[in-house]
């Protein structure tokens, strides 16, 4: 079993340009929901992909709500946590 990576990194918003400030486990935009495929494993930017993961679903897993997004570019899907900081507008829209 591989081990989380934390990486604690600010970034650009490639959806929507607001700037993030990371906390070592932020994944994806708290304003728009989106994030960007760079992991293979979470933490590792290893994925030489990096498309657009935009949110397509919510969902219950192991009594928490999780937000499931699918890369435009190559199609794959992960599923991650929601922040506190989350919109929850933005979250309504995709649930």
């Amino acid at each position: 079993m591989r081990k989380f990576i934390r990486k604690k990194e600010n970034f650009e918003c490639a959806n929507c340009h607001s700037i993030v400030k990371g906390d070592g486990y932020t994944n994806h935009c708290p304003n728009c929901l989106f994030s960007r495929h760079v992991d293979e494993y979470p933490g590792d930017r290893k994925s030489n992909c990096g498309g657009l993961m935009k949110p397509i679903g919510i969902l219950q897993k192991n009594g928490e709500t999780k937000i499931i997004h699918r890369c435009e570019k190559c199609k794959q899907e992960k599923i991650n946590r929601l922040s506190p900081d989350d919109n929850q507008k933005a979250l309504l829209k995709i649930g």
